[in-house]
């Protein structure tokens, strides 16, 4: 964690600590940050709050809602007497309800991407996310997208504080409860599964707990349930008793749990790792199986978030000031997610958003979808994210940002159908991209000079001359008569097809 000299913060240093710390940004948003000097741009992107914040979704929040206690009353006596025609009506709205709650959820998810986009505080997004799949829930479980937004203001609010803060209020979070089961979790019967995770998933990590710590967290957490879109501690349902967690003992609750785990110094190390895998370098979560040099780097992570009282915002505030952040082993060595991929192209080459409804499938062949993470482990990342198909994907999908062409035929083939039955010629696909933007800062551009401008910025100055050269040759055939925006986008195409463009 020694500190970069400010003098070695640069345009491409700058370009990197957006990369890594949002979604990137276009030349000149690279540039004015490169400007303000390394304290500054840290500041000016960890704290946030002087910029002004995107309103949220407009959502039903009775889109899924608990019936009343007539309604309930209603219920049971139509199946103790057979009313077969109330049956059918409840039936009927509970189809009707999870029909407006599915459109309701495909907006929530394009309302995040958008605000990706389009935020002036690309950090709040990119640390939102990334406890998105730390502390992961999906709506398939939750199966209330109301619940899924509610949990993601939570994150959104607590992502950059104490964690002991962060974790107390996921464990009361109505989606959080309502997907690990924890809203049938009774003292009678104790269930489980938020105890586990939040030991093994979100706090102190496989081997810093026993079995008998899980039940007795299990305890801590009983009566924690749901009403309607609310947390509620059903007292008639909660052990007050005394518990034995991890050699300590006391009446814990969820809120004296979450401090008691956010004490202990496995978890800054837990904790330090995943924000190292995140930030930093894609070294996985499993701390031995670093190399000497990363697990120093862990190491000294997680002692400057222990001497911060495991407070995020100021601990990633010293990682991103830091020498090793801007190392040669760091910098374009770390597999773009899906969401940074789409997000990222959208936010540095300015292309267009072409066609919404298309982003989020092709997110899904890519294997990351907001809001849907497959399991409560979040998503692998890494190489994880590249094979034969979804690198396929990956590079037909910034082909299509960039040129308007869809991915695939099918895909060329259902939008024509939309178009006809809409009475319509084309459609925003053919919004025109204009990537002459991107090179403002050059007097007289020429064929090569152009694209090495946007091979820097798109794959970084370090990319060696062998592989600039066959683009500098497309560019002297697509731009022989003058540098537009058509042949421009084909170049810039190009560029994003590169395998160097799937890392930052």
């Amino acid at each position: 964690m020694q500190p970069l000299p400010p003098r070695d913060f640069d345009v491409p240093a700058a370009r990197h600590l957006l990369n890594r710390a949002g979604y990137g940004g276009t030349p000149a948003q690279v540039t004015e940050l490169a400007e303000m000097g390394l304290d500054a741009a840290v500041q000016r992107l960890v704290n946030y709050g002087d910029a002004p914040a995107l309103p949220g979704p407009d959502l039903d929040p009775d889109v899924i809602r608990s019936r009343t206690k007539e309604e309930r009353q209603r219920f049971i006596k139509a199946r103790k007497d057979g009313d077969e025609d109330h049956l059918d009506e409840v039936r009927k709205q509970r189809q009707d309800a999870r029909k407006a709650d599915r459109t309701q959820f495909q907006a929530l998810q394009q309302w995040w991407l958008g605000r990706m986009v389009d935020t002036p505080r690309p950090f709040e997004e990119r640390l939102t996310f990334f406890w998105h799949g730390h502390f992961a829930s999906s709506q398939r479980s939750v199966r209330d997208s109301y619940l899924m937004y509610a949990q993601n203001a939570t994150l959104r609010e607590n992502a950059r504080g104490p964690f002991a803060d962060l974790v107390a209020a996921v464990v009361h979070d109505p989606a959080m409860l309502k997907y690990l089961n924890n809203d049938k979790n009774i003292a009678k019967r104790p269930n489980e599964n938020l105890a586990r995770e939040l030991m093994e998933l979100f706090t102190l990590g496989v081997g810093n707990y026993t079995e008998d710590d899980i039940k007795e967290v299990a305890r801590a957490l009983t009566g924690y349930g749901v009403n309607d879109n609310d947390f509620q501690l059903k007292k008639p349902q909660h052990d007050p008793g005394d518990k034995l967690i991890l050699g300590q003992t006391g009446p814990f609750d969820g809120d004296t749990v979450a401090a008691l785990l956010a004490s202990r110094p496995a978890c800054a190390r837990f904790i330090a790792l995943k924000l190292y895998d995140h930030f930093v370098a894609d070294v996985g979560d499993v701390y031995e199986k670093l190399s000497s040099r990363k697990a120093a780097a862990v190491d000294d992570l997680a002692a400057v978030l222990s001497a911060e009282d495991l407070h995020v915002g100021r601990t990633l505030q010293r990682l991103f000031k830091s020498r090793h952040f801007y190392g040669d082993d760091v910098v374009g060595k770390k597999i773009k997610s899906p969401v940074q991929l789409v997000v990222g192209t959208l936010r540095s080459l300015g292309t267009p958003v072409r066609q919404a409804v298309l982003v989020l499938p092709a997110l899904k062949q890519m294997g990351q979808v907001p809001f849907e993470p497959p399991t409560v482990d979040g998503w692998d990342g890494g190489r994880a994210w590249i094979n034969t198909s979804t690198l396929f994907v990956r590079q037909n999908f910034t082909t299509f940002l960039a040129t308007g062409i869809a991915p695939t035929a099918k895909i060329r083939r259902q939008r024509a159908k939309r178009n006809k039955r809409r009475g319509k010629d084309r459609d925003n696909a053919a919004e025109v991209y204009r990537p002459t933007a991107l090179l403002s800062h050059l007097s007289n551009p020429t064929p090569e000079t152009a694209t090495d401008a946007l091979i820097d910025h798109a794959l970084g100055p370090h990319t060696p001359a062998a592989r600039r050269e066959p683009l500098h040759a497309l560019a002297r055939e697509l731009l022989a008569d003058g540098i537009t925006d058509e042949p421009l986008a084909r170049l810039v195409a190009a560029i994003a097809a590169t395998p160097e463009y799937q890392l930052c």
